[in-house]
């Protein structure tokens, strides 16, 4: 009944590194091309993809921010954006390097855990023991988990740092060149900045793959038939990669958070200057924060989903029939959907720059949407094709102790709910948070009457806006569980983040976009040219939701498949929620997101606290600094940025991390499945709600901003009371969309994977307190 797919072992084997490899040659091709834009004030900012002549400013539109050429030649504007892109990038290398030191320490000790932990499962024997699954076979001793475990956290932790890195370097490359191509137009702008958002998302998902293609296939090496032990020591990879995330997001969120409400708080509210004024001496740390938080942080992230969906699906398949009968091709699958991803995505890619192009500042939102349907739908046709060859057509896939018989058809509808479910969030998150539909268009009307109706407005926003993608996520998880059990919730996950890239690459070019409308101001170039780089970053905030949206989304399933997988690994039959030991572990872990939220809120107060008095300090004492004629001191407001974030992202980070250690040894995996339980359920309404609502403020300020319409020329200008009230509720919405909505979805998953690692040691000593008083 069983068959083996169509696909030969040998052709996976050479299939999935040369996807990873071709998407790793194409973000160098399109860094080739943004290489292209000069910083040099000699060849000003001359490229090869610039150089067909333009209309004389005459297009079909009538639209003069797209062709028409402004000060190409002035040879001081390059000079001066160069100046201010290299201390944006000294700024933002130097944090993360501060960062990752204290990072690579908790690396260091955590990974002296994870060995002890789990080698002390069996009291660090050498010898061969039975099988969890099958006791009449024998499996690699637990000591050669506990190492290959921490060796595989070790690699997860190094590409989750190097693709945050990377991410954070491109985009401190691209800013000040997309800020010069906006002198030749729109269209080019955009396209410099989408070029390096792609750039990042295709150099992290082709890591990903490469290095956990590379990673099995050496364990694979000791480890031989055993692939129960073989894919148990895999999911470390998934832990490495979502810790470092932790520290990152946590960290980055805090830093530019702080830099943004003190710079608008001082600067817009009191002094009145406008947003990126080189006046403004927290106008270098906001921007250094775009990089740090949007894109170190969020590269981070969105590696840690596809680490833990990728191993989930691996643990629960290598004890289903794909891990039984030795099948590669189809316990590959995760792998095989991931490769097709990186092509599909290439291929939307190349629409964007190659074949569209923007001709009015209107079509910027739309092509950026229009990748993710392009995507999608190019996607579903390569998930039916990998399900085809890459399957049996019947197999068997474990669910809690016994094995469910799965068609290929089954697995293809699995990862495509996951998928179209993904666009939906994604929808969904754009209509709640764009100034083009009613909901923003609201919060902005709430204005009128101050900041407290603003403030009202937009948390009945965020609240409302849970609904819709909460249903998507139960759809997806009742139609991908009723086919294939966890294995099915952890492909319905896959599929949501198979198009990491493109989703990728439209969440990075927000804040490359933001960094060049600063440098613009900074530079002092014309009112023309700041308008095009708006035009291009009020796009880039609504797809910035978008990309959260996506992250949580994602961020639910995969921690259900892991909590699928950490329940099966420890030997529970049943989760009852009628025993007492689940009901508190479910009280405790529904609490979790609102401690967590409350540390990280409060990090980015007492922050953006001393952010404030610095800058108000320096208005007050540094003579000609409104006049122009005398510089702020950027260096100080940086180092606050650091220094509070370098602090303040320990506390979080112990208390996701220390959680399940805590209660899985005290009390059991009972109570510990109830607190991941917990957590999932309350930590994903929380982050949508925080993301939606912090979006919504900031999109309802740009919507005064640029006065685009009858009515927002009649909350405006700026600098009226409306636009003041606004700017407040922007101001209290940082926190939420930037620090604790999006770091909410790394506790949710991390716990989960941190259980499932660490799930044999809990099964053998877990429930130490109840054990004494029993």
């Amino acid at each position: 009944m069983i068959g083996k797919a169509l696909l030969p072992e040998l052709w996976t084997e050479i299939l999935v590194p040369v996807c990873a490899v071709v998407g790793i040659a194409f973000s160098l091709f399109q860094w080739y091309i943004v290489s292209c834009v000069k910083l040099t004030a000699d060849g000003g900012a001359s490229s090869s993809s610039s150089s067909v002549t333009e209309e004389d400013g005459k297009n079909v539109n009538g639209d003069y921010l797209i062709e028409e050429e402004e000060g190409v030649n002035d040879q001081s504007v390059v000079a001066k954006c160069a100046e201010i892109q290299t201390a944006i990038s000294e700024g933002a290398t130097s944090f993360l390097f501060t960062e990752y030191k204290y990072v690579g320490v908790f690396m260091v000790l955590f990974a002296a855990i994870i060995f002890l932990f789990l080698g002390s499962v069996q009291g660090f024997s050498t010898k061969s023991q039975p099988c969890t699954y099958d006791k009449t076979t024998t499996c690699k001793p637990a000591l050669a988990t506990a190492l290959f475990s921490t060796i595989s956290f070790v690699l997860g932790a190094v590409t989750s740092v190097l693709s945050g890195f990377l991410g954070m370097k491109i985009a401190t490359y691209a800013n000040a060149r997309t800020t010069l191509e906006a002198r030749r137009g729109v269209g080019k702008a955009f396209i410099v900045a989408f070029r390096s958002g792609a750039v990042m998302g295709f150099l992290l998902a082709a890591n990903g793959l490469l290095v956990l293609y590379i990673t099995i296939n050496l364990f694979k090496i000791y480890y031989g038939d055993d692939w129960e032990g073989l894919f148990e020591s895999i999911t470390g990879y998934g832990l490495g990669g979502s810790s470092m995330a932790l520290f990152g997001r946590v960290g980055g969120g805090i830093y530019t958070k702080a830099a943004d409400v003190g710079a608008d708080l001082v600067g817009k509210v009191e002094r009145n200057i406008p947003e990126d004024d080189p006046r403004n001496p927290a106008v270098i740390a906001d921007n250094v924060g775009d990089n740090v938080g949007d894109i170190a942080g969020m590269g981070s992230d969105l590696f840690g989903s596809y680490a833990e969906s990728s191993c989930a699906a691996l643990v629960v398949a290598s004890i289903s029939s794909f891990g039984i009968n030795h099948d590669f091709t189809a316990m590959l699958f995760p792998l095989l959907i991931s490769s097709v991803g990186i092509l599909v995505c290439l291929i939307t890619t190349l629409y964007a720059t190659d074949i569209s192009e923007i001709k009015a500042v209107k079509e910027i939102e739309p092509a950026l949407k229009n990748q993710l349907i392009i995507s999608t739908v190019i996607m579903t046709v390569g998930i039916a094709l990998v399900s085809w060859i890459g399957l049996p057509s019947s197999f068997t896939i474990y669910n809690f102790g016994t094995q469910k018989v799965v068609k290929n058809w089954e697995l293809f509808l699995c990862v495509a709910v996951g998928l179209w479910a993904g666009l939906i969030i994604g929808f969904v998150t754009e209509y709640y948070t764009s100034n083009a539909y009613s909901p923003v268009q609201d919060v902005a009307d709430s204005c009128r009457t101050g900041a407290a109706t603003n403030v009202i407005f937009g948390l009945a926003l965020g609240y409302k806006s849970v609904i819709i993608p909460i249903f998507a996520i139960a759809v997806s998880i009742f139609v991908s569980f009723s086919f294939a059990a966890m294995y099915g919730v952890a492909v319905a996950a896959l599929g949501m983040l198979s198009t990491i890239a493109t989703g990728l690459a439209i969440d990075a070019y927000g804040p490359i976009s933001d960094n060049a409308g600063g440098i613009a101001e900074m530079a002092g170039m014309s009112h023309r040219i700041r308008e095009r780089t708006d035009a291009l970053d009020a796009a880039g905030n609504t797809t910035a939701a978008i990309g959260k949206g996506f992250a949580i989304g994602s961020a639910a399933l995969v921690s259900l498949a892991l909590f699928g997988a950490f329940v099966s690994r420890a030997g529970i039959q049943t989760v009852d929620v009628l025993t007492p030991k689940v009901v508190i572990g479910l009280l405790v872990g529904a609490m979790l997101p609102y401690w967590f939220s409350a540390m990280t809120m409060k990090s980015v107060g007492s922050a953006a606290l001393k952010m404030v008095e610095e800058v108000r300090r320096q208005f007050n004492t540094i003579p000609g600094l409104m006049e122009g004629t005398a510089k702020p001191d950027y260096a100080t407001c940086v180092k606050i940025s650091t220094d509070a974030s370098i602090k303040e992202m320990i506390p979080p980070g112990c208390l996701v991390m220390l959680t399940p250690l805590i209660v899985g040894f005290f009390f059991g995996v009972e109570t510990l499945s109830g607190v991941l339980a917990g957590s999932l359920i309350s930590g994903v309404q929380i982050a949508i709600s925080a993301s939606n609502t912090g979006g919504a403020w900031d999109n309802a300020k740009k919507y005064i901003e640029a006065g685009a319409s009858e009515h927002a020329r009649s909350l405006g200008p700026k600098g009226s009371e409306p636009h003041k009230a606004a700017v407040i509720g922007d101001t209290i919405g940082d926190p939420l969309k930037d620090t604790s909505g999006p770091s909410l979805n790394i506790l949710i998953k991390l716990m989960a994977v941190e259980s499932l690692v660490f799930a044999p040691f809990f099964a053998t000593h877990g429930g130490f307190l109840f054990r004494i008083f029993s």
